[in-house]
């Protein structure tokens, strides 16, 4: 089975949609996926994933099934420096990189700023497992059922599945699929708008499944169309660079 994940095209968060060139990078997603023989597509809730989706399933004439679970990672702590409400990813890297628990794929969560973050769900931990738990669901609908660390392929298949969703809610998955902690993953990789990360399933012996990445954040969509990928999600590549976000 090849697992594609998308992230939404260039956000406008103030209206939960894209922007214009986030309207044009979908458009340009489309003319990638249409090529696909997809078996399924999924979309979080959000307006931003669902209009990034809405090219390709108005060309394909198709339909996405909305899941609740995909809807951007609520994983908001009080951080540190700023002693402020903030989005997880964006903690500063002079402070994470502090805590040798957070690149534990296990006990990344023990730290006491994750545990009186607050979600749904309870803590952030709590609200990492709803999700991973619901994805797991998902796999086992597509023929693939966790088993420990591993996959039991019940149903082996070439099927292509696509995810459109969120940077935060990505990490996730990948930190769930990989056996990586998402901190790491959230402070250390960076998935532009509309960018793909592919994953194939391998079963080695019969039965027997893992999942292995294939592309991460790929944007050539874009660049076929000599379309730059927006700079959402980034920070500035250099301290003087005044005009690109710095926290």
């Amino acid at each position: 089975m090849r697992l594609m994940i998308v992230r939404h095209g260039d956000p406008d968060y103030s209206i939960d949609s894209l922007t214009e060139k986030g309207w044009k990078e979908a458009e340009l997603l489309a003319d990638r996926l249409c090529k696909l023989d997809v078996a399924k597509f999924y979309v979080s809730p959000l307006g931003r994933a669902k209009d990034t989706a809405s090219f390709t399933l108005k060309r394909l004439r198709r339909e996405a099934e909305e899941m609740t679970w995909m809807r951007e990672f609520d994983a908001w702590i009080k951080r540190p420096d700023v002693g402020d409400r903030a989005i997880l990813w964006d903690w500063l890297p002079q402070d994470w990189t502090k805590v040798p628990s957070f690149y534990d794929k296990d006990a990344w969560s023990d730290h006491t700023l994750l545990k009186e973050g607050t979600t749904e769900h309870g803590d952030i931990r709590a609200e990492y497992d709803w999700v991973t738990g619901e994805f797991d669901k998902l796999l086992e609908c597509h023929g693939y059922r966790r088993e420990g660390q591993i996959y039991r392929a019940e149903n082996a298949n070439d099927d292509t599945i696509v995810l459109f969703c969120h940077f935060g809610l990505e990490c996730v998955l990948l930190s769930h699929l990989l056996g990586i902690s998402p901190m790491v993953l959230w402070h250390g990789f960076c998935a532009a708008p509309t960018s793909v990360t592919t994953l194939y399933t391998e079963e080695r012996r019969k039965g027997i499944t893992s999942f292995r990445m294939t592309a991460f954040g790929d944007t050539s969509h874009l660049y076929v169309a000599d379309e730059p990928p927006a700079f959402a999600a980034r920070f500035c590549e250099c301290y003087d660079h005044t005009d690109e976000r710095h926290d």
